[in-house]
């Protein structure tokens, strides 16, 4: 099956303010974090970087869509924690990275409506049926949040973790130089198989089966 379009790639840079900056131990390195809004929305958005990024060199980075039950509440349902995890610890012994943070839940349709197509899921659609039967795009997120972020921080070119070409195709139409794409696998288990088939079945993710 063909992965079916999404129109992320298309939306322009987003307006952030930046707010504030502090320390953020973690098990694997002491980050700053940065901490970003949308003036229109009042979404929050991180950024976690790791020594000197505004070096002008391809920095390590990673941009991850917020995950409430992956990230915080260890779900088996996706890969987004581990990949989460995974990501930091690769930054943590590279000694410098960027790990942005962005509050795009369920790609793109928020907590509630992620759990409404948790319980579709539940009867038997797939990860992307789901989202339709809502009403949804398969994927609605956008990369324009990332723009003003890299800016601020000094970030002018990447090394990107990612399993997702689109991710990469939506930057370099945003300007954003990718200069190397980095796999970001992480293990299957019983729970997330059907999901990691279906986004490279669906959305062209790069997951070996």
């Amino acid at each position: 099956m063909s992965p079916i379009p999404s129109d992320h790639a298309v939306v322009p840079e987003t307006p952030l303010d930046y707010i504030t900056t502090c320390d953020l131990p973690t098990p694997w390195a002491t980050f700053r974090l940065h901490a970003f809004v949308e003036p229109d929305t009042g979404k929050e958005h991180l950024a976690m970087v790791l020594g000197d990024v505004g070096d002008g060199l391809p920095v390590l980075a990673r941009m991850h869509s917020e995950c409430l039950t992956g990230d915080a509440l260890f779900s088996q349902r996706c890969d987004c924690g581990a990949q989460l995890e995974a990501a930091l610890q690769k930054i943590a012994i590279e000694g410098r990275g960027v790990l942005l943070y962005l509050r795009q839940e369920g790609r793109g349709i928020g907590l509630l409506n992620k759990l409404r197509a948790y319980h579709l899921q539940d009867g038997g659609a797939d990860t992307v049926e789901a989202n339709q039967e809502l009403g949804f795009l398969p994927d609605q997120r956008h990369y324009g949040l990332a723009v003003p972020m890299l800016r601020h921080l000094g970030v002018r070119s990447l090394r990107l973790m990612t399993n997702n070409p689109r991710k990469i195709s939506a930057l370099t139409q945003l300007g954003v130089e990718v200069a190397e794409r980095i796999p970001l696998l992480v293990q299957r288990n019983g729970f997330n198989t059907r999901y990691l088939d279906t986004k490279a079945a669906k959305l062209g993710h790069l997951i070996a089966s």
